[in-house]
């Protein structure tokens, strides 16, 4: 203690000259400390547990062109757009069986199991025996087959007809869904992977301000055996890496739900990351060049598809009124029967024209013009939601790339700031200038600060793909 008594004597007269730099003082009674005794020594080596970054995951995306290559053969809301479309093609070709022809062949067997023999009359013998029949007969014939082939055809069937240019539309509608589920999906993509490495700097920060607040808590520890420094300076130093670890406990739960989010993205059932070496603005450049720039809300994919349902609503309505028109039909017969009746052809063909007037059907078609005018109405409501809401989603776009733009530069200034102050203030702490809790308060807003920044900068990288998506159509 004797020993170290003089270094705590020098260091306090070196604090004093330093607070005081305009005191008088006699050169002669005050000599200057030696540069090399101001110098700030290296931090001390610490070692934790904690420091260990979290392993990487076992999927890594290396570039934008993979993950859009996951994204097209896993995506389940991308299967589930593209299967409605089948489903809209499935339905025209409903329609238009509708109005096609068709053809229908049955057959008919019979076997009675009771019968009775019927005998003719003399004269009705001699005449079926010189034609060459049989005399002797059963009522009923016992076995008795009948075939019959039908052709049908709608003439004039003016709803059906339009039916078929209606379910039309409706495939139009379901492909342009898909593209707007495209265009969400890549937004969404490309949003999860500037989280992953944001969380992934964020991790990498929380690290490098725990390892800070342990050389700090070292340093107090020295200071306290020095003499240099009481209890409450080791409980605020041992409080400040109290408090890192419990953001880098955060931040690491942060990472693994970013990484598990990127792989449900992603179409992968477990936590999937993103390559250290990547060039984030080089994705960000490529998941926009994956999308077109459209000149007004109207041309984006999800409002272009909401006008071809309103569009087709407006058909539904008018299909409804072509209920209420009279339709015919053309059909055709060829039937065949053994045994052959007396005095009949063998086989039978006959063509029928069928006019259907509808004049009573329980008010079915009045319910069915209410239900339609109220889903027109529906679809213009939905419509015009849509138009507003994405016209406001434009706006916001492109003023929120440039707040977080200047957000970004405020936050590169307020770190700036905070490193140069703890800095200072852990210089002015090593040579007993300053209090712990001003050490631990610089610490903290300097640690606070550059997880900041590294959010807001990535957060710039965010709002420039948003800001081009929000007016786009994205065919990839």
């Amino acid at each position: 203690m004797r020993q170290a008594l003089p270094s705590v004597v020098l260091l306090f007269v070196s604090s004093t000259a330093l607070a005081q730099p305009g005191a008088a003082t006699a050169p002669s009674a005050v000599p200057s400390p030696p540069p090399n005794l101001l110098t700030i020594p290296p931090p001390p080596p610490v070692s934790d547990p904690m420091l260990a970054p979290v392993p990487p995951p076992t999927r890594m995306v290396a570039s934008w062109s993979e993950a859009l290559a996951y994204l097209r053969a896993r995506s389940t809301d991308l299967r589930v757009a593209v299967d409605q479309v089948l489903q809209a093609e499935a339905q025209t070709r409903i329609a238009l069986a509708q109005y096609l022809p068709t053809i229908t062949a049955s057959g008919l067997y019979t076997h009675q199991f009771i019968t009775k023999q019927s005998t003719l009359p003399p004269g009705a013998q001699m005449s079926l025996q010189s034609a060459g029949l049989t005399v002797v007969n059963r009522i009923p014939t016992p076995d008795a087959e009948s075939a019959n082939v039908q052709l049908q055809q709608n003439v004039i069937n003016v709803q059906q007809f339009d039916q078929i240019s209606i379910d039309e539309l409706g495939e139009d509608a379901a492909k342009l869904s898909v593209e707007d589920e495209k265009r969400t999906l890549l937004l969404s993509l490309a949003n999860q992977i500037v989280s992953v490495v944001t969380a992934e700097r964020s991790a990498e920060l929380n690290r490098v301000g725990l390892r800070v607040a342990l050389e700090q808590l070292e340093i107090t520890n020295r200071k306290r055996g020095l003499g240099a420094a009481n209890g409450l300076d080791v409980v605020r130093a041992q409080q400040n890496a109290a408090n890192a670890r419990a953001t880098l406990v955060t931040g690491d739960e942060t990472l693994r739900e970013a990484r598990e989010s990127l792989g449900l993205a992603l179409g992968i059932p477990e936590e999937a990351g993103v390559a250290q070496d990547i060039n984030i603005d080089g994705m960000a450049e490529s998941a926009m060049a994956s999308c077109r720039v459209v000149k007004s809300v109207d041309e984006r994919a999800d409002v272009a598809s909401a006008l071809v349902k309103l569009d087709v609503a407006k058909r539904n309505l008018r299909n409804v009124y072509y209920q209420f028109l009279p339709t015919i039909s053309a059909q055709s017969t060829v039937s065949a029967v053994n045994p052959v009746s007396s005095g009949q052809p063998n086989p039978l063909w006959n063509i029928q024209g069928v006019l259907s007037i509808p004049l009573w059907d329980g008010g079915n078609r009045y319910g069915e013009l209410r239900s339609a005018r109220a889903a027109q109405d529906i679809a213009a409501q939905q419509l015009e939601a849509l138009r507003r809401s994405a016209v406001i989603q434009v706006e916001q776009a492109q003023r929120q790339l440039l707040v977080a733009q200047q957000s970004a530069k405020v936050a590169l200034e307020q770190r700036d700031l905070a490193a140069q102050n703890d800095q200072m203030t852990q210089t002015a702490y090593t040579v007993g200038q300053g209090t712990s809790l001003e050490l631990v308060t610089a610490s903290e807003a300097h640690r606070q600060a550059e997880l900041n920044l590294a959010l807001q900068e990535f957060n710039v990288v965010k709002t420039r793909i948003l800001a081009m998506v929000a007016l786009a159509t994205c065919p990839w």
